[in-house]
């Protein structure tokens, strides 16, 4: 897995990234209760907004750690957003994109980069 400044996580496998926010994010949201995400194929770029999150205390942005096109999204968090809250870096994941460019994850930090990353926010 890797991880964004924006508190995205990604995980690749053959080409396709699947990504959510991080637990550190959900834990700052609290309760999720709506969750908007892209339509399938739709082209993001790295740093833009894809998806949007809202839960009882604020609606926040959903960047894309990186670029790709949308293949999939995880529909089920329409009927039941809380699975953000259960598993945000499992079950509550929002969407798979084929890549773009491999290189691009490079900018991203690995878990142990991304845990110093959040200490330092406090």
């Amino acid at each position: 897995m890797r991880f964004s400044k924006d508190h995205e996580w990604v995980k690749v496998e053959g080409g396709i990234a699947t990504v959510g926010i991080t637990t550190y994010a959900q834990e700052q949201l609290g309760d999720v209760v709506f969750v908007e995400l892209p339509a399938v194929g739709k082209k993001v770029k790295a740093g833009e907004e894809a998806a949007v999150v809202e839960s009882v205390k604020a609606a926040s942005e959903v960047y894309a750690p990186i670029s790709g096109e949308v293949t999939e999204v995880n529909a089920a968090l329409a009927d039941t957003p809380a699975l953000v809250n259960e598993d945000a870096e499992g079950k509550g994941w929002f969407m798979k994109l084929k890549l773009a460019d491999m290189k691009e994850l490079d900018a991203l930090m690995d878990a142990a980069a991304y845990k110093t990353f959040i200490e330092g926010l406090h």
